[in-house]
């Protein structure tokens, strides 16, 4: 059987290249060479195995993105431990339940983050070893101290392509993948022959013309696998440099960040592109040096899109990618590019569409259920076989999402099978009716919902956010019943219109629609 570790194969191609002395990170100020990540990494390594990590133990990492993530990740990886970046804003009972899921043995921790894990550390049945960045504390020792004892000398561990390489929290549980996954795509192409290594490019490469030298930045935190996969896996494999950021991403934060740093790629989802434009930050010079932005985590609206594309002059390529697939399944490119779409199908995934009966949907328009194949997509959720085998089928991947494609190969996203709603017996995306409502000036977001009425029988309802608070909303709401029902078929236009504050979202932008019924009662 090949052995392989999917550290040594992210940073193997520089170092065969010759090319080690390139900037691979920078960092708060600080430029870290490929050569300089990958000591830093075996140093890192060496520590969590003077804390008793061996192979297949977890290590969970509630950390910034910072040099001392990218290093700790690869390193663990390097010694055959499962690596798992965790959501630094996450509450206590999720740090708590992730331990105790995982059985993590070491625990690497930024200081700041410190009172979530006090807040649990007298409940944990079996506590792990704690190592803290950023300082000593009673809590735990100083990850500092304890690699800048270790040696920068450290093979990497042969592991099958099977054996568990990290995993990713996601709902509705973790997505454990391989190291097979690890190096996935990126390998493959830097070892094809000339001939097919054009046909085989990564997306990256194919769809965002990435090459080395390039500078990436990501607002999405590297514990998504939207960050993960372009940021840390596909930017060190192409020689590219990636610019991780300790803050957490806001339109002040990102722009000042696109000033200092100057990517030439950023990543992003749509309600900070949203909020950047609302801002007035996007028509800061720096966005106009960007050459290409990058989209995933929701649906980007066309309006949107064109929006951000008139203020700054560089369009956006949207794009989807799941946790489970790590990379992305559909994107716009320089070669082919459509608003409103998801793009075409990207390098690497295989795509099929089913009805409700589970049958092939071949015919353009039509709406299915998406199912992909990838060699990167992950191979179970982590002790949860029930929602393992509803999932996944053989190597194909049930996401969830609705999708149709038109006929010249673009894919267009009708939002989640679970997010679908019948009224009167006809589907009716959500999505459709928000992008609808956005186009109303004074709505700065909006979300429909399907509330049960006294018999029982859902109908629609559109939740509002207005961009002023004083706004008048009785004349907003009889402008949004006109213009939805002038663009919408009449099934599809909301009878009911409320107005809160704000929506609620996670992390990376999502709209949560379970917990805004919840919040106005209308749960069912």
């Amino acid at each position: 059987m090949n052995r392989i570790n999917a550290a040594e194969e992210i940073m193997r191609p520089m170092r065969e290249r010759g090319l080690d002395a390139h900037p691979a990170l920078i960092a708060d100020g600080r430029t870290i060479t490929y050569r300089e990540l990958d000591a830093m990494a075996k140093r890192a390594g060496n520590a969590m195995r003077a804390t008793d990590v061996a192979q297949e133990h977890r290590v969970l990492m509630m950390l910034n993105d910072s040099a001392e993530l990218v290093s700790a990740y690869l390193g663990a990886m390097r010694i055959g431990a499962v690596a798992i970046a965790f959501n630094t804003r996450s509450a206590p009972a999720d740090l708590e339940f992730a331990l105790a899921d995982s059985r993590a043995r070491l625990l690497l921790i930024d200081r700041e983050h410190l009172a979530v894990y006090r807040a649990i550390a007298a409940r944990l049945k079996n506590p792990p070893w704690v190592a803290i960045v950023g300082g000593a504390d009673s809590e735990g020792a100083n990850f500092a101290a304890l690699t800048a004892q270790a040696s920068d000398e450290l093979a990497a561990e042969p592991m099958s392509p099977d054996d568990m390489a990290f995993w990713i929290y996601t709902v509705p549980a973790s997505a454990s993948a391989t190291h097979r996954v690890g190096h996935h795509r990126h390998s493959e192409s830097c070892r094809a022959s000339a001939s097919r290594r054009a046909e085989r490019r990564p997306y990256l490469e194919q769809c965002l013309g990435v090459r080395a030298g390039d500078r990436l930045y990501s607002t999405s935190r590297l514990f998504f696998a939207y960050a993960l996969g372009n940021c840390l896996f596909g930017s060190l494999r192409l020689g590219a440099t990636t610019v991780p950021d300790s803050r957490w991403p806001n339109a002040d934060t990102v722009a000042r960040m696109i000033e200092q740093a100057r990517p030439n790629v950023v990543f992003s989802v749509p309600t900070l592109y949203r909020n950047l434009i609302a801002s007035d930050r996007a028509r800061e010079p720096g966005f106009a040096a960007v050459r290409a932005y990058a989209s995933a985590g929701e649906r980007l609206p066309a309006g949107l899109a064109e929006s951000w594309h008139r203020t700054t002059g560089v369009k956006i390529f949207e794009g989807i990618g799941t946790s489970e697939t790590i990379y992305m399944i559909f994107s716009n490119s320089t070669a082919a590019y459509r608003a409103g779409s998801s793009g075409k199908v990207a390098p690497g995934a295989e795509v099929k569409l089913v009805d409700e009966r589970d049958q092939p949907v071949a015919e353009p328009g039509q709406v299915g259920t998406l199912w992909i194949r990838m060699a990167s997509t992950c191979d179970r959720y982590w002790n949860q076989q029930a929602i393992t085998q509803s999932a996944f089928s053989g190597e194909w991947f049930r996401t969830g999402d609705l999708y149709s494609f038109d006929a010249d190969g673009f894919w267009y996203h009708h939002g989640r099978a679970d997010e679908m709603l019948k009224i009167s017996g006809q589907w009716v995306s959500p999505a459709e009716i928000e992008e609808c409502a956005a186009t109303v000036p004074e709505v700065a977001d909006a979300a429909a919902v399907g509330i049960p009425d006294r018999d029982g029988l859902i109908r629609l309802a559109l939740v509002v956010v207005t961009r002023a608070d004083d706004a008048d909303r009785e004349r907003i709401a009889a402008q949004l019943k006109a213009t939805l029902s002038r663009k919408l078929s009449i099934y599809k236009c909301p009878r009911d219109i409320r107005f809160v504050e704000c929506l609620p979202r996670t992390a990376t932008g999502k709209l949560q629609r379970f917990r805004l019924r919840e919040e106005l009662g209308l749960a069912r």
